[in-house]
Parts: C-alpha cells; structure tokens; sequence
C-alpha cells in the first residue's frame, strides 16, 4: 500500500511544489512518503532524505501521527513551528475504510497572514453590511466602512488598500493630510476592519480641549480631585476605549506637558486618573490625525521626537482633493443622492459647465469644502438639475488649480486627461519603468500596458 501511494505522490509533486502552502503526507506507520520543496525549505530538511523517517523527528509539536490512529481531521489548528505560530489542516487517508495514512495543510505560514485574510473578508463583509450600520454606530461609535470612502483616483485605492493591510495588526497608525481630506472617516473604517470592531471607538480632538482639561478627560479622575469633580469620578477616553480603538484627532496641537504623559501611557499600557495613586491596565489601539507637518515640529521643539515614532508606527497620507480631480464626478453624485434619500426628493444632475467648474476649482477646503457646496447648491437649486448659477460664489468665483482648456469638452474627455496626466508623472517618477509605475499606481501591468497604449504614451519618452 505505501509503496503504491508513494508512486501516485511522486506524479503529483510539480503541482504541489508549486503551491503556496505547505504539504505533508505520512503512511499507516505515521512515516513520511512526501513533503513538498517549500515545507522542506522552511524545516531546513533535505525532503529526499526526510522520507520514510518518522513524522514527529522532522517536523516539531506535529499532531499527524495522533490523526492517523485516530482517524479523524483536525481543521484550523494552531501549531508553532520554529517559533513561528501556524494555522494547519490534516486529514486521514482511508482506502476500503482502513486509514492509511494521513496529508497535512499548513494554509497560513504565521497568524500574520491570518490576520491580513480576515481583513479581506472583513472588507467584503462589509459590503453587504452597508446598508445594515445602525448598529454598529449604537455599539461601536464607528460610523463609516470601507464603502464609504468614495474614489476611483489611483491615490484613493492605494490608500484604501494600505487601510486594509494594516487594520487587522494592533500597531499604531498616524493619519496626515489637510484639512478636509476625510481623516476621521478613515479612522472610523480602520477600526470597523480591525479585529476590535466589536469593542468602542472613542474619539477626541485635541485642539478642542483646553490643556488644563484635556488630561481628566483622557485619563478620567477620581472623586475629590478637584472642586466640581463627579461623585464618584469619571472615566477617562482610555478607559472608555479599552479593547477598542482610540482616535486622537490633531494630535500635532496636543501640549508639550501632555505629550510627555501620553508617551508614558503608550509604553507601560497603563493610566493613573486624575486625583488617583492606582494604575489600571488598559488595552487601546491608537489612531491619530493631523494637518501640521510633524517632522517640523519636531525640529521646533514643538513635538517630542519620542512620541512621534510611537505614534508614527504606519503612516496614511490623504491627498487633498486637487491633486485627484477624477473623484470629484463620484463624490459629487454620492453627496446628492444621500441629501435626496435624507429628504425624499428625487436626486438632481449637475450641469456640464456646473461639473466643469468644479473639476476646475481649486478646493483648499477640499472633500468638507465640496460636500458643503453641495448641499448648499441642492436646497437651493429647482428641478432635477443642478446649474453653475445654484453653486455657491466663493466657488464660482475661487481659483483655479487647472488651466480652463484642460477641462474643455465632455466628462469622459476630461477624465480620460487627468487620467492621461497621471500616467505621464508616474512615468516621469519611475523613469520610463512601466512596472514600477503600475505597482505605485496600484494597478495590473497588464492595465497600464493598454492605458499605455490608448494614450499613445511610450516609457523610453520618460527615461533620462
């Protein structure tokens, strides 16, 4: 029997070398008749020489032998091999009812990888959830998905993607962008991705909160601690986040006094409340946001260089609206068909020259800046359409960030250019490397080749 499965493996072993995961299948005897290339790799084994030896002296804390006398699958299990903890199938072999041996699955090489596959399938839980947040927003305090954050632009999908990588670990994520970029909305997608989801999302700014306040309400106080104190005490933002996620919003605005006490409670894991000689032990994933350039205040002595790597762990910029005007058509309808489920009319089509205008101005104010003058322009326009006359003046009498020639024609023709335009400067900053530019990109190479192509853009055009 072994020697004839044995034969059969031996046909098999191009296609399971090839696979990513890693395979091991012993006999009755709990022997090894195969293991492909990459477990043996990864075992520091030679696989030739690792065959017919017994399975529990080649591969550590296994559990194949127990399923061949037991005969039955373990699915999902949790194995640490060469300190690495991994996440494994094994299944019995049975022929005329008699097992006869057993195969074996490692499908994640470490619980990281398991974490990155529930982000994904959060993300797509998340679609069906769409509609269905009232909920989460009653026991979470997180209000935006995934879903929510409106874009085509290759800026936006690269954001939306690192937001995806990045959600299932634990580590600290600072989000940079101007204001109006949507930093919050972000922040609250994060954690409706991550692993604490289903534990609270608190959130404070910190250039909202006088600094002789801002410590009691991030670290609470205890009863007695100053006049007008609770009975009782209060809760501080850390303890009110414990297990979940914990956003400060303008973190660069916080004082040098309490950037001190923050950093000390990012590296015990523990708070002292106002008032109070007890330290409590917390667990609060960090999230912060803000519009100053860090690294200068740094120099200025303005930031302590400390806190900013502990905050700095993974860095999101947000583009500001100008530099990815090809979202502008997207947002603008996702605004007016939300102000028209909220007040039941019928949602209005901005105007040719009214998009025209708003794919030329500049936005300093950007997306926050956009939803206003829409909803300005919506309760005040008639009809289903929305003309330049009902956009608000500053907008129609702002700046520019485009020439008006570039915008000229219709909205498939002023797409296609900023579309243009991008690939050009992509081109120009990988020099003419047309993968490298589709990796930055975010898309296939096989998708830049044709946009490549359409547009009659040759990468030896861009190499210096």
């Amino acid at each position: 029997m072994s020697i004839h499965l044995g034969r059969d493996l031996a046909s098999l072993n191009l296609a399971l070398d090839a696979l990513d995961e890693w395979v091991v299948v012993v006999d009755e005897s709990a022997k090894i008749l195969f293991i492909n290339q990459p477990y043996a790799q990864f075992l520091g084994v030679k696989r030739e020489t690792s065959y017919g030896c017994y399975v529990v002296d080649v591969i550590e804390n296994t559990r194949m032998h127990l399923v061949v006398e037991s005969g039955q699958e373990e699915l999902s299990k949790l194995q640490e091999i060469r300190g690495r903890h991994m996440i494994a199938n094994r299944y019995p072999i049975r022929q005329a009812g008699k097992v006869i041996g057993a195969i074996g699955f490692v499908l994640y090489h470490d619980t990281h990888e398991w974490r990155q596959m529930n982000t994904q399938i959060k993300a797509l839980v998340s679609e069906l959830d769409f509609y269905r947040r009232a909920l989460d927003k009653e026991q979470t305090g997180a209000h935006y998905h995934i879903n929510d954050l409106i874009g085509r632009s290759p800026l936006i999908k690269a954001v939306n993607e690192k937001i995806k990588k990045v959600a299932g670990g634990d580590a600290s994520v600072l989000i940079r962008g101007e204001s109006g970029t949507g930093k919050e909305l972000y922040a609250h997608a994060l954690h409706l991705l991550s692993e604490r989801s289903k534990a609270p999302f608190i959130k404070i700014n910190c250039a909202a909160i006088p600094e002789n306040l801002l410590e009691s309400e991030l670290f609470g106080y205890a009863e007695g601690a100053f006049t007008g104190a609770k009975r009782g005490g209060k809760q501080g933002k850390f303890q009110l986040a414990d297990k979940g996620t914990l956003f400060l919003d303008e973190i660069g605005d916080m004082p040098l006094t309490m950037q001190a006490k923050l950093l000390r409670v990012l590296q015990d894991r523990e708070i002292e409340a106002v008032g109070s000689n007890r330290l409590v032990k917390i667990d609060v994933r960090l999230v912060t946001a803000t519009h100053q350039p860090l690294e200068k205040l740094v120099e200025a002595g303005e930031f302590r260089e400390d806190l900013y790597y502990r905050i700095n762990v993974v860095s999101v910029d947000l583009s500001p609206l100008r530099d990815r005007r090809e979202d502008i058509p997207a947002l603008a309808e996702h605004f007016l068909n939300r102000l028209a489920a909220r007040t039941g009319r019928r949602a209005p089509k901005l105007t040719a020259d009214a998009l025209t205008r708003m794919l030329e101005y500049a936005w300093p104010g950007n997306v926050r800046e956009m939803e206003n003058a829409i909803e300005s322009a919506f309760y005040l326009s008639q009809g289903y359409k929305i003309s330049l006359q009902a956009l608000p003046s500053s907008l129609t009498a702002g700046s520019s960030v485009v020439d008006k020639s570039l915008v000229a024609g219709t909205l498939k023709e002023q797409l296609a250019m900023a579309e243009k335009e991008i690939l050009e400067q992509a081109l120009i900053t990988c020099k003419g490397n047309r993968q490298l530019a589709a990796k930055m990109l975010g898309i296939g190479k096989t998708t830049i080749y044709d946009k490549l192509s359409r547009y009659e853009l040759t990468n030896e055009s861009f190499i210096e």
